[in-house]
């Protein structure tokens, strides 16, 4: 691989707005003493440090506590992945390991992927830090500025829409006749328009963020579970299931569920006082022009470096969908995946990314304004990016480490129904009563899960390395990574498949992962406060790894000495014992080592962030 140019000569950080004319007509910011969000001095020119000038330690103080931070973005997360899971399973049990769940599949991908990336950090970390600096000197600038942004979104996401959607009809006219494709094809076209609306909602709930409303920033997810569970669960109890009709109207839930998610923020905001709002006045309107224009040229770089993880998934399904697309061979060789192939990659997927967005989601977003509040004191940086770090390994570990034991137990409570007790894994293209996976189903979808699982503590590293570069104001070095990584990605995934199959794709992108992962260190360790690796670091990391391997240890006692399930019951016991076995032996373990990310993660109240000396 060639060297990767940072494409920086040192930190840079958010773009200021000029300054804000006092109420006199004078060219001042808001107070003489005030400290910059961004700047390591004070206007009064005292050095800041770390501390504020009465002593304390300056961490930002108007912003919650990481642990505080964490368990608010945690709980409502944690229900968003619980419906998300739950939308899946009944989406699975609807259509099963057919085309039409394939193309569903598919069609649910791209306005699915604009949620990911704008929902979990891509526009709002090209917004927040414009954002936090209007609303610190100037709030009626910073109404402003999130109107104009929420106009230019709107625009510009509606004739990307447009187009896409026109695309997707032009493609049915000009290539007619095959099903599967024609149907993959419509539902896009119906589903994109959920694009807008959710990129709008990105905007409000980094809005909410910065106003301490963790909790509801992170909402959205539930909502569209809400819509989807309520729909695909109601099809399912009057037994239509597997259908066409079933497969539209999901389609026009989901985009009922983006306009009920943007109204709803906006309603929050209104009643803080705090939605976008037009102003008369010609400085508002100049810093508000000056920070659209930042953040719109932040936005693309931002949007390639964050969205690694779901540009890979979606070439993962790009690729799965090859012989619902085009056929069933290449180049004359038949191909190694077959129709029911992606749908079974997207059942994986559901299952790994659920530690991922409850635990790294949450770190990530609850650590970023911090990160954005202290970029301008390297101490403090250093300090909010050592702590992110060492909680999201401390959730993260654990999570992949359990993922991969009980792969086999949980792709047979979620999927497979009484199938192993009715039908043998040799058996192909047969459907068990009541169920339409096979037993060769779940042994693929169990195998996407060991290849994957490593990547659920390497992605939660990840995300907050990137909002680490963020903070600094730099959008290029994770955008120029990312585009390498998603190149590797690509070969790995055309080379993985052939002995693989569907587990190739999903090593390809745990291998790209922790590329990415050394790569973003390495560089970020060069600018000011980004080591985030030293002693005691090293230690806590030690100590976590020491405290997953007795977890691993006490499950897999368990899961030797309890038989195989067999059928759906005996799975969601086993499941569940060796689950409680896992949170129990871990957090015993956690308590023993007294590792200091759990003491971190449980504190409540404004504790200053500092470092313990281990």
């Amino acid at each position: 691989m060639s060297r990767i140019d940072t494409g920086r000569d040192g930190p840079t950080q958010p773009e200021s707005p000029p300054p804000t004319p006092a109420a006199g007509g004078g060219s001042a910011a808001a107070d003489a003493n005030s400290v910059h969000p961004n700047s390591g001095q004070s206007n009064s020119g005292q050095s800041n440090s770390g501390q504020s000038s009465s002593g304390h330690i300056s961490t930002g103080h108007a912003s919650p506590l990481l642990g505080k931070a964490v368990r608010s973005v945690f709980s409502v997360t944690l229900l968003s992945r619980i419906a998300g899971l739950v939308r899946e399973v009944l989406i699975a049990r609807t259509f099963g390991a057919t085309a039409v769940g394939s193309a569903f599949t598919f069609a649910f991908a791209a306005p699915n992927l604009f949620r990911r990336l704008f929902g979990e950090g891509a526009l709002s970390a090209a917004f927040v830090p414009q954002y936090a600096v209007l609303i610190k000197n100037n709030p009626q600038a910073a109404a402003l500025f999130s109107l104009r942004t929420v106009r230019w979104l709107a625009v510009t996401t509606t004739v990307l829409s447009v187009i896409i959607a026109t695309g997707a009809l032009a493609a049915l006219f000009f290539a007619p006749g095959d099903p599967e494709r024609t149907l993959s094809l419509r539902l896009l076209a119906v589903m994109i328009l959920y694009m807008p609306l959710v990129c709008l909602t990105a905007i409000l709930a980094g809005m909410l963020q910065m106003h301490g409303r963790f909790g509801a920033a992170a909402s959205g997810p539930v909502v569209l579970n809400t819509f989807m569970v309520v729909v695909a669960g109601y099809y399912l109890w009057m037994g239509q299931t597997a259908g066409e009709t079933v497969a539209y109207v999901l389609a026009i839930a989901t985009v009922l569920s983006g306009l009920t998610q943007s109204c709803t923020f906006w309603w929050i905001l209104r009643r803080l006082g705090h939605e976008p709002r037009w102003s008369t006045e010609p400085v508002h309107r100049e810093i508000a022009s000056v920070s659209l224009a930042t953040m719109v040229r932040k936005f693309v770089p931002v949007l390639i470096g964050m969205g690694t993880l779901q540009l890979n998934v979606l070439l993962d399904q790009l690729i799965a969908m090859w012989p619902n697309l085009v056929g069933p061979t290449i180049l004359g060789r038949a191909y190694p995946l077959t129709e029911a192939s992606n749908i079974l990659l997207a059942n994986a997927q559901r299952i790994y990314q659920f530690p991922l967005g409850v635990f790294g989601i949450a770190v990530a977003t609850a650590v970023f304004p911090l990160l954005a509040r202290t970029a301008g004191d390297a101490g403090a940086f250093n300090t909010t990016l050592k702590r992110g770090l060492r909680v999201s390994l401390l959730l993260g570990l654990p999570a992949s480490v359990g993922l991969a034991l009980v792969r086999a137990d949980a792709s047979f409570v979620l999927y497979g129904g009484k199938l192993a007790a009715d039908l043998p894994a040799e058996a192909i293209g047969h459907v068990a009563k009541h169920v339409s996976y096979t037993a060769k189903d779940l042994a693929t979808i169990s195998a996407v899960l060991l290849a994957c699982a490593p990547a659920v503590w390497v992605y939660s590293i990840n995300h907050v390395l990137t909002r680490a570069f963020y903070a600094l104001g730099d959008t290029t070095t994770p955008m120029r990574v990312g585009l390498w990584m998603v190149g590797l990605n690509f070969l790995l995934n055309i080379t993985l498949i052939w002995p693989l199959a569907e587990a190739g794709l999903a090593l390809a992108t745990t291998i790209s992962a922790v590329m990415q992962m050394v790569v973003l260190m390495a560089i970020l360790s060069k600018r000011p406060g980004g080591a985030a690796i030293d002693r005691a670091t090293v230690i806590g990391g030690l100590k976590i790894a020491l405290a997953t391997a007795i977890m691993a240890g006490a499950c897999a006692a368990v899961l030797w000495a309890w038989p195989e399930a067999t059928t759906w019951r005996s799975a969601l016991v086993r499941l569940a014992i060796v689950s409680i076995t896992g949170m129990v032996s871990f957090g015993a373990a956690a308590l023993a080592l007294r590792l200091a990310e759990l003491r971190w993660l449980m504190a409540r109240g404004n504790t200053p962030v500092i470092m313990d000396a281990e």
